[in-house]
C-alpha cells in the first residue's frame, strides 16, 4: 500500500467503480467504514465518489439503483480506485475500462477489487505477479483463468498497492485493516464496535464455514473426511483411503455417511465434484474437457454422462442457463 498523504485540509479520496449488478452488500461494507472513520475522528479523513462507465445510474444485484457521481472520462485522480462487481463481470468489461484502469495504475494509485472486481483487475493484467482473492464460488475459475495471479482463499489480500476481497461482509474487515494502516488500530477498533462487529477478521480467515458446520454434522466426526474430499476434487481419493485417514473401517465410514448425510461416501464425493464442475461451467471459459479433468473425470464422455445423470442436462447446456445454486444435491 502506498503511504497516505491525508491531512486535515486534504482528505484521501477514493473512487468506487461499480459495474451493473454489483453486490450492494459488498459495496456498503466497503464504504461505510470510511464514513464512520470521519465521524469518529472528528474530521474528514476520507471522501469517495461513485463511478460508472458512462456516468449513468447503476442497478445492483438486489435491484436497488445508485446514482453515479462521474463517468470514467470525468474521473479525477484518486488515491485508490476500488472495482465492485458481482456475477459475470467480464460481460461489462471493455477496452475503455481497461485503458482507464491502466492509466490509474500508472499514476501510482492503489487498486482494489471486491468480489467480481478482482476479475476485472486480472483481465487488465494488473494483478499479474500479485497475490489476490475473490469470492469462494469463483475461486476455481479465477485460478484457472489467470495463472499469472497467485490466488489465495482468504477473506482479503493486501499485496503492495493492490487490495482484493472476497466480497460480502469481508469488505468490512478489509476496510478496517485499510484504515488501521492509515490511522491506527484504535480508530479501526472503534469503527468495528460501532458496527457491532466484535472481532476484526484477518486476511487468512476462512471465507466458508468448516465443512462439518456447513453440512450440519459437527458432532458426527465426518468434518475431516469432508474437508479431505473438498481438497482433493481433481484427483479423488478412494473410500478406503478416506476411511484409513479418519481412523475408521470402510464399513464404519459408510454407516456414518448414511446416518448423518443420507448418502454413501462415493455418492457424496461425486456430488462435490459435479458441484465444482457446475461452478466452473457457469463462471469460467474452460472447455468441457478441461473442466472434467479438473473435477477428477478421466474423459469428456465420462464427465458428460455423469453430469447429465446428476443435473438432467449436458454440461454445455449449463452455460446458457441461469446459475442453479451452490448447495450440493444429496442422494
Amino acid at each position: 500500500m502506498t503511504e497516505s498523504s491525508t491531512s486535515p485540509d486534504h482528505p484521501e479520496t477514493l473512487g468506487f467503480l461499480l459495474l451493473p449488478r454489483f453486490s450492494m452488500m459488498a459495496f456498503v461494507n466497503a464504504v461505510e467504514p470510511l464514513r464512520a472513520a470521519n465521524r469518529l475522528a472528528g474530521r474528514e479523513l476520507y471522501r469517495w465518489e461513485i463511478l460508472s462507465r458512462d456516468g449513468g445510474p447503476l442497478t445492483a444485484s438486489n435491484d436497488m439503483t445508485l446514482v453515479a457521481d462521474r463517468s470514467l472520462v470525468e474521473a479525477p485522480a484518486y488515491s485508490m480506485v476500488v472495482v465492485c462487481a458481482s456475477f459475470d463481470p467480464e460481460r461489462y468489461y471493455d477496452r475503455r475500462m481497461r485503458d482507464w484502469l491502466r492509466r490509474v495504475a500508472r499514476t501510482g494509485a492503489d487498486l482494489g477489487g471486491v468480489d467480481g472486481g478482482s476479475f476485472i483487475l486480472a483481465l487488465t493484467g494488473l494483478l499479474d505477479g500479485y497475490r489476490a482473492t475473490t469470492h469462494w464460488e469463483s475461486l476455481d475459475s479465477f485460478r484457472e483463468q489467470f495463472p499469472r495471479v497467485e490466488v489465495e482463499a482468504g477473506l482479503f489480500v493486501f499485496d503492495r498497492n493492490r487490495i482484493t476481497c472476497a466480497g460480502g461482509t469481508a469488505g468490512l474487515d478489509m476496510m478496517l485493516h485499510f484504515i488501521a494502516r492509515r490511522h491506527g488500530q484504535r480508530l479501526a477498533a472503534a469503527i468495528s464496535e460501532q458496527f457491532i462487529h466484535a472481532e476484526i477478521r484477518g486476511p487468512q480467515d476462512r471465507q466458508r464455514m468448516a465443512p462439518a458446520q456447513r453440512q450440519g454434522v459437527a458432532r458426527s466426526g465426518l468434518g475431516p473426511v469432508i474437508a479431505r474430499m473438498e481438497a482433493n476434487l481433481e484427483e479423488p481419493l478412494s473410500a478406503e483411503t478416506l476411511a484409513t485417514a479418519a481412523g475408521l473401517s470402510l464399513r464404519q465410514l459408510e454407516r456414518s455417511f448414511r446416518r448423518h448425510l443420507g448418502s454413501t461416501p462415493n455418492r457424496y464425493y461425486l456430488d462435490l465434484r459435479l458441484q465444482r464442475a457446475r461452478s466452473l461451467l457457469q463462471y469460467s471459459n474452460l472447455s468441457v474437457l478441461e473442466i472434467g479433468v479438473a473435477c477428477g473425470f478421466g474423459s469428456a464422455a465420462h464427465f458428460s454422462r455423469s453430469y447429465r445423470a446428476w443435473s438432467g442436462k449436458p454440461p454445455r447446456a449449463e452455460r446458457s442457463g441461469r446459475p442453479a445454486g451452490i448447495v450440493p444435491a444429496l442422494r
